[in-house]
C-alpha cells in the first residue's frame, strides 16, 4: 500500500471523489481526458452503503478497476450529523476549578431577545460530566496555581463508572501556556491508552474560553465516531482493492490526510459545501470573473458564497446545531477555518405549507432522501420544491438523477394540491409557481443581506450555479438580485464532488498572542509565526512531501476597546520594527473595506496570528471566446407553466450533451442533462462557451436596457 506520507499529488492521475449530501451521495471518477459522474440517494442510517453503491456504479461506467485509482477524496456530513443528532461518544470535560459552567453561560446573550420561549442548544457535555481540577494560568502564560496531578488521577477512577470514551481538556488561558493541558493528556493516556483525548490548546489555541471549550468538546464528542468510520472506510476500501491514499475535504477548502482527520475531525464540518466554493473559484478564474457569488442548491439547503479575485471569503467561526436552524447565535460555536457561506433552508426537498397568515411558507425542514419529495414514490406525502419544479415543467423526468430515480408527477400534483392549492383556492399550477417564487425570494433576500453585511453590492457579481437544484432556480434568483450573468458548469449536479478534485492539500494554524501595535515586537512575532509555519508544514508535508508549498500569514486586529477583530494580511517574510507602519496601513485598508472610514489616532491591537500552508494550485487557463455561434435546434418541446398566462405553454428542450461550443439558446427554454436541468427564463439568452459551460446573459433591448 502506498503511504500518504510518501504520496505526491499529480494532475495526471485517476482520481475518485465522493460527497455525501443530505439527499444524494455524489461520486466523480476523473482521469486525464475523461470523467464519469453518478448520483445515488443517500442512505442516512448507514451512509457508507450509499458511498460504495455510488463508487460501484461510477467505476463500472468508467471501465476502471479499484487498482486504477491513484487518489480518493471524500467529504462527508457524518461529523455534522453526529452533533445534530447527538450520536457522539460519552464525553467528559476537564477544566479549571470554578469554570465548569462556561459552556452553559456562553456569552450571556440571547439570539432572539423578544422570544420568551427561547431554547438554547444543549451543550455536548452535560454538567454531571464536567469535572474540575485545581490549576491556574494567567493571560500571559504565567502559572499562578500548579496543576494538581493527584486530583487528575482521582478523576480517572470515575471514567469507567461514567462510561467515558472521550475526554476534552480545556483550561483557562491554555492558549498562552499549554503545559497543564499537555500534562493531563499524558496522565490520561498513561492510565488508559484507549481513551480519546482532545486538548483545547491543540484544537483551538485562541482567546475566548467559551468558543475554545465548545470546539474542544465538539472534537472530543465526534472523534470516536469519526475515527471508527474513517478507519473502517480505509479498511473496506482496501479490501475492495483501493490501496490509494485517501484525503478528506475540510471546511476550510483544503485536503488533509486521513490520519490528520482522525485526530482533528472537527475540521471536517461542512466539507461538502467547501468543495463547491473551490469549484466556483476555479470556474471564476477560467471565465475571468473577478466578482462571483456561488450558488449551491441541493436537496436540503442552499449555500451562498462570495468570491472575489478568484478567492472565496473565509472565516474562523462557525455554528452547528442551531436551535433556530438558520438564525445566527443560536448554535454551538466552533473556531475552525471555514469558507464563509450563508446557508439557507431552501433545497429541492424543502417542505411547503400554508402558514397562519394564509401565506405560502417553504422550509427550513426538508423531506431529505428518506422519504424524499412526494414525486420520489418513496413514501413522501408532503409538497416540496422538487414537486413544484416537476409540475412547472422544469425537470426532465426521464433524466432525473441519471434515470436512477423514477418521478411521478401525479403524486407531486396531489401533494401540492392538498398542501397549497386547496387551502388558498388556486390552481395546482399556480400553487407550484408560488412555492418556487417563495423559495427564490427567500434565497435572494438572504443573499442580498449577506452581501450588504460584508460591504458588497451583489448585483456587481456573476452567479455560478451548481448542485442538483441550483440551475433550475438560477435565472429567477438572478432577476431578483439584479445579476446579469450566470455560469452553469459542466456536471453542475455534482459540483461539490468535482470541486474536491480541485482542492489543494492545506492546513491552517492559529495562536493568540496579544500585542498592541505601538509596542510591536518583531522578534516575538517572528518566533510565533515560525512555530505556526512549522506546525502547518508538517501536516501538509505528510500528504505532499515534494510539492511546492504556498504560505499565507494574517493577523486578527482591532482598535483597542473593540469587541471583534478583522483579518489583516501580513508580509510573507520575517518582520522588522518598521513593519509596525506596514501593519497599520494594512489594517486601515481592511477596516475601510468594512466601514468606509478609519478612527484617527486610535490605538490598534493584535490578538491572534494565523499561518496557512497549502500546495500550489496553478491558476486554470483562461477560456477563449467563441465567435460565430449558431442557434441550437431543440431536441423536443414540452409544456411549461407561464405565470403571466396562468397556463402551460410549449417550450423547447435541449439536451446539453448535444450542444456544441458556441451554440445559442433563447429563453424561455430548458437545457436538460442527467444530474440537473437549467431553466432559461424569458429574460435570459444562453450560449455554450469554450469550456462547455452554459453562459446565461441578461437580455437587453436596442437601447441597452434590461428586458
Amino acid at each position: 500500500m502506498v503511504r500518504e506520507e510518501e504520496f505526491i499529488i499529480s494532475k495526471n492521475m485517476n482520481r475518485l471523489a465522493v460527497d455525501i449530501g443530505g439527499t444524494f451521495t455524489d461520486v466523480v471518477v476523473e482521469w486525464p481526458g475523461g470523467r464519469v459522474i453518478t448520483k445515488i440517494l443517500t442512505t442516512p442510517d448507514a451512509p457508507e452503503n450509499g458511498v460504495f453503491d455510488g463508487i460501484s456504479v461510477a467505476m463500472k461506467e468508467a471501465d476502471l478497476v479499484a487498482s486504477d485509482i491513484d487518489i480518493l477524496v471524500h467529504g462527508t456530513t457524518l461529523a455534522t450529523n453526529a452533533i445534530i443528532e447527538r450520536k457522539g461518544a460519552v464525553t467528559v470535560l476537564i477544566t479549571t476549578a470554578g469554570f465548569r459552567d462556561t459552556i452553559d453561560i456562553g456569552h450571556e446573550s440571547r439570539y432572539d431577545q423578544y422570544d420568551i420561549y427561547l431554547d438554547k442548544p444543549e451543550p455536548l457535555v452535560p454538567r454531571r460530566l464536567r469535572l474540575t481540577v485545581p490549576e491556574r494560568v494567567n493571560a500571559q502564560g504565567k502559572i499562578l496555581i500548579p496543576l494538581d496531578e493527584d486530583a487528575v488521577k482521582g478523576l480517572i477512577h470515575q471514567f469507567e463508572q461514567l462510561g467515558v470514551k472521550s475526554v476534552a481538556v480545556g483550561f483557562l488561558h491554555s492558549y498562552a501556556n499549554p503545559a497543564h493541558e499537555e500534562r493531563v493528556r499524558d496522565l490520561l493516556i498513561a492510565a488508559d491508552p484507549t481513551l480519546y483525548v482532545t486538548i483545547s490548546s491543540e484544537v483551538c489555541p485562541e482567546i475566548r474560553e467559551y468558543e475554545r471549550l465548545s470546539t474542544a468538546c465538539a472534537n472530543a464528542y465526534i472523534q470516536p465516531v469519526m475515527s471508527g468510520y474513517l478507519s473502517n472506510l480505509r479498511d473496506d476500501l482496501a479490501r475492495l482493492g483501493y490501496i490509494c491514499p485517501i484525503f478528506m475535504m475540510t471546511s476550510g477548502g483544503g485536503l488533509m490526510t486521513l490520519d490528520a482527520a482522525i485526530r482533528l475531525p472537527i475540521r471536517l464540518m461542512e466539507s461538502g459545501p467547501a468543495g463547491g466554493a473551490i469549484l466556483a473559484s476555479h470556474i471564476a478564474a477560467e471565465c475571468q470573473l473577478e466578482k462571483v457569488v456561488s450558488f449551491d442548491m441541493g436537496g436540503t439547503t442552499a449555500k451562498i458564497c462570495l468570491i472575489e479575485n478568484y478567492e472565496p471569503q473565509t472565516a474562523r467561526s462557525f455554528e452547528v446545531d442551531r436551535a433556530a436552524r438558520f438564525l445566527k447565535g443560536s448554535g454551538l460555536p466552533l473556531r475552525i477555518p471555514v469558507i464563509e457561506m450563508l446557508e439557507i433552508g431552501a433545497g429541492g426537498g424543502s417542505i411547503a405549507r400554508v402558514d397562519e397568515m394564509q401565506q405560502i411558507a417553504v422550509g427550513p425542514d426538508s423531506a431529505g432522501a428518506d422519504p424524499g419529495p412526494a414525486c420520489y414514490q418513496n413514501g413522501g406525502e408532503e409538497a416540496t420544491v422538487t414537486d413544484a419544479d416537476v409540475l412547472l415543467g422544469r425537470i426532465d423526468i426521464e433524466r432525473f438523477a441519471g434515470g436512477k430515480v423514477d418521478l411521478e408527477p401525479e403524486r407531486a400534483s396531489k401533494a401540492i394540491n392538498q398542501a397549497i392549492a386547496e387551502p388558498l383556492n388556486v390552481t395546482t399550477s399556480l400553487a407550484a409557481f408560488g412555492i418556487a417564487e417563495i423559495v427564490d425570494e427567500r434565497m435572494a433576500n438572504a443573499a442580498r443581506v449577506h452581501a450588504i453585511e460584508r460591504g458588497k453590492v451583489i448585483g456587481d457579481h456573476a452567479l455560478i450555479a451548481f448542485g442538483g437544484a441550483a440551475p433550475l432556480h438560477a435565472t429567477r434568483l438572478a432577476e431578483k438580485l439584479g445579476i446579469d450573468r450566470i455560469v452553469v458548469p459542466t456536471d453542475a449536479g455534482v459540483g461539490s464532488a468535482v470541486g474536491f478534485l480541485r482542492a489543494p492539500v492545506a492546513y491552517e494554524v492559529v495562536h493568540s498572542h496579544y500585542m498592541q501595535l505601538k509596542d510591536f515586537d518583531p522578534t516575538t512575532v517572528n518566533t510565533v509565526l515560525r512555530g505556526l509555519s512549522d506546525d502547518a508544514r508538517s501536516v501538509v508535508r505528510a500528504g505532499a512531501p515534494d510539492e511546492l508549498l504556498i504560505e499565507r500569514r494574517t493577523a486578527f486586529m482591532r482598535y483597542v476597546g473593540q469587541g471583534h477583530e478583522i483579518v489583516v494580511p501580513l508580509p510573507d517574510r520575517d518582520l522588522v520594527t518598521a513593519d509596525a507602519d506596514v501593519l497599520q496601513n494594512a489594517f486601515d485598508e481592511e477596516y475601510k473595506q468594512f466601514f468606509a472610514r478609519v478612527i484617527p489616532h486610535a490605538d490598534v491591537e493584535i490578538l491572534s496570528w494565523i499561518v496557512s500552508v497549502s500546495t500550489k494550485v496553478e491558476r486554470p487557463l483562461e477560456l477563449s471566446g467563441i465567435s460565430g455561434g449558431k442557434t441550437a435546434m431543440p431536441n423536443s418541446h414540452r409544456p411549461m407553466y407561464d405565470a403571466a398566462l396562468d397556463d402551460m405553454v410549449d417550450v423547447p428542450i435541449f439536451l446539453r450533451s448535444n450542444l456544441a461550443q458556441g451554440a445559442l439558446i433563447s429563453g424561455p427554454s430548458v437545457i436538460a442533462e442527467n444530474e440537473t436541468a437549467t431553466y432559461v427564463s424569458a429574460a435570459f439568452d444562453a450560449h455554450i462557451n469554450a469550456g462547455g459551460y452554459i453562459i446565461l446573459e441578461r437580455r437587453r433591448d436596442v437601447e441597452g436596457t434590461r428586458t
